[in-house]
């Protein structure tokens, strides 16, 4: 990965973050976080 698209990314995933905070009230952020546990549950299941 270089640079750019690192800074790129780095700038995108705090722009949704930023968004979130401001527009949604944390509402993705939480969604996401508690699918991601989710979804780390369920792949140790199967370990």
């Amino acid at each position: 990965m270089s640079n750019r698209v690192a800074i790129g990314l780095g700038l995108c995933i705090i722009a949704f973050l930023v968004y979130d905070a401001t527009m949604r009230d944390w509402e993705m952020s939480l969604y996401l976080g508690r699918k991601g546990m989710d979804f780390i549950e369920y792949l140790a299941f199967w370990r």
